[in-house]
């Protein structure tokens, strides 16, 4: 297992340009919106405006479409769940259980379990998707499909099915969030049969919401509107219906908002954000997404041999601004990182250690390692004949751009010379990360769907030469951490583990993390019962779903401007 997860992507944020917003607000939304207190009631309907166009509602074809996922996250379910801090929930499995040696893992699926349709949920359905996403004409990332297709599947009988893994890998549970699809309707057919079936409009699954309509306009589908599911095997939701409506942009969305079209948006992007915070009746819930933004520093790079002193990288973070990146760049839209693990997360660490932004403290570092500016003038520091100077390679986005140019002031103010070049992401993947040929890059690392922290792709020895360890790494007890961390099936283990890696990364430093994107959320006051948490996908929003409802009561109360607080998160 130790070739897993090597793919994961390294994706570019919106290429958007990013004024400077809210400036001097926090991390994190807090909405303040008194009312009425009601008791919740069933019935009604609620609408969202999602960005995008629907492709296909069918899980094993919407690794590659957003709007595809949120849809198909209402309409289908999965064998495992994960809660907000990423810890395993049963879904359609009422229980599991794992062998001592951590290769076998038994899953027993709920009896009441059925489709839309009225079928019980076997497990001949399980197996049968897990067939398709083997498959090479199934649009999956090339990692994902090998890892199945090394993962033994049987059923033990109707209810009940084995995995049996090549050797142990604790991880395994993440692996099993994709939705289930009915083999009684699809069986038999080819895999382009499938990709083209009107199932994929029409789908039959078994969450909590089943298709009732499609809105088609030529050959454009504007929205679908699914009803609550009254056999659901799980808490039967209070709204009647919901209905998701698409749209082009973000500001149509907003737009179908205030015209009373939807009372919910997918998305409150950065763009439309100044908007979405002047409509008093339209509550904004902000989370974290799974992604870190970082600087990666190349250890063994030959042109900037300082990187290799952990003294040095402490002083280009203690030289990052980033609380001003955050805010003024990322218009507030960005927790400040300070692990590699993601706070809230089951193994994050409390007692990280903070490096707060502190230019005269970087300098005098430097100066102590003997990083001094030349006597003859100049504004770069030097050792021995080595100028502190590098080149920064980022995404060509106007967003990078401007994080790379705060960067670089940044370093500057400490006598450090670092020249942003806007690079393609795949040449910058390519040719640079993957080849160890840089000095200093500024990525996106995208965990997303990976509830499991597992940070062995990116910081072990082993994937030096061949893996995602592009800083080259090379620390004996981290990797040790790591690989122990990977099979054992004891949580407490894992957390002592996994505490000592975030000590041990961010005393080191091989890496300069930035920040963690934030997500927003925009709900109308009338629907109540919404509670949002930390995000491993955005369609995670609808998590708590069932449990969102109406209000009820008199509509012609006077609302107070929407006010936001500002908070701090760690």
């Amino acid at each position: 297992m130790k070739k897993l997860r090597w793919q994961l992507l390294i994706v570019v944020v919106a290429l958007i340009a990013i004024g400077i917003l809210l400036a001097g607000q926090q991390n994190k939304l807090e909405i303040v919106n008194p009312l009425p207190v009601d008791e919740p009631q069933s019935g009604g309907e609620y609408s969202e405006a999602l960005v995008g166009q629907l492709a296909r509602l069918n899980p094993v074809l919407d690794y590659y479409n957003q709007v595809d996922r949120d849809v198909d996250r209402l309409v289908f379910s999965s064998l495992i769940k994960f809660d907000h801090r990423g810890l395993p929930q049963g879904d359609l499995a009422e229980t599991w259980g794992i062998s001592q040696n951590g290769e076998t893992y038994n899953f027993s699926i709920r009896p009441d379990a059925v489709w839309h349709d009225g079928e019980p949920v076997t497990s001949f359905d399980v197996i049968f998707t897990v067939e398709l996403m083997r498959d090479e004409g199934i649009p999956l990332p090339e990692d994902l499909r090998e890892f199945w297709n090394s993962v033994e599947v049987k059923d033990l009988d109707e209810k009940t099915l084995q995995f049996i893994l090549p050797e142990p890998f604790t991880p395994f549970l993440d692996y099993l969030a994709f939705g289930i699809l009915p083999e009684h309707i699809l069986g038999g057919l080819s895999v382009e049969e499938i990709i083209d079936h009107p199932f994929n409009l029409q789908p039959v699954g078994s969450g909590p919401f089943l298709f009732e309509d499609i809105t088609v306009n030529g050959e454009d589908i504007e929205g679908i509107t699914l009803g609550a599911f009254p056999n659901y095997y799980g808490k039967i939701s209070f709204l009647e219906k919901v209905i998701i409506k698409f749209y082009p942009d973000s500001g149509s969305a907003l737009q179908a908002y205030q015209n009373g079209d939807v009372l919910g948006i997918g998305e409150i992007s950065i763009d439309i954000l100044p908007e979405a915070l002047k409509e008093p009746q339209l509550d904004l819930y902000s989370s974290r997404l799974p992604r870190i933004v970082m600087v990666f520093l190349n250890l063994d790079s030959p042109g900037a041999p300082f990187m290799s002193d952990p003294e040095v990288r402490r002083a280009l973070l203690l030289g990052l601004n980033r609380r001003w990146i955050a805010d003024r760049i990322m218009g507030g839209q960005a927790i400040i990182a300070h692990s590699p693990i993601f706070p809230e997360n089951w193994a994050y660490y409390d007692g990280i250690n903070h490096i707060e932004y502190d230019p005269q403290a970087a300098i005098e570092i430097l100066k102590k390692a003997g990083y001094t500016i030349p006597a003859e003038g100049g504004q770069v520091r030097s050792k021995e004949g080595v100028a502190m100077s590098f080149d920064l390679l980022y995404p060509e986005s106007e967003l990078y751009a401007s994080i790379a140019g705060q960067i670089s002031q940044d370093w500057k103010k400490i006598g450090v010379e670092a020249t942003p070049v806007p690079t393609p992401i795949d040449e910058l993947i390519e040719d640079n990360l993957d080849a160890r040929d840089y000095e200093a890059a500024l990525v996106e690392i995208n965990l997303a769907r990976f509830p499991d922290p597992d940070p062995y792709p990116f910081w072990h020895q082993a994937q030096i030469t061949q893996g995602q360890n592009y800083s080259n790494w090379d620390d004996r007890q981290v990797s040790e951490y790591l690989e122990r961390a990977r099979v054992t099936l004891d949580y407490d283990e894992r957390i002592k583990l996994y505490r000592n890696f975030q000590v041990r990364f961010g005393s080191d430093l091989p890496a300069l993390l930035l920040y963690y994107p934030v997500y927003t959320y925009g709900i109308d006051f009338q629907v109540r019962g919404v509670s949002i948490g930390p995000l491993f996908d955005p369609s995670d929003r609808f998590n708590s779903i069932v449990d969102w409802y109406l209000y009820t009561g008199p509509l012609d109360i006077e609302t107070p401007p929407v006010e936001v607080i500002p908070t701090h998160t760690p």
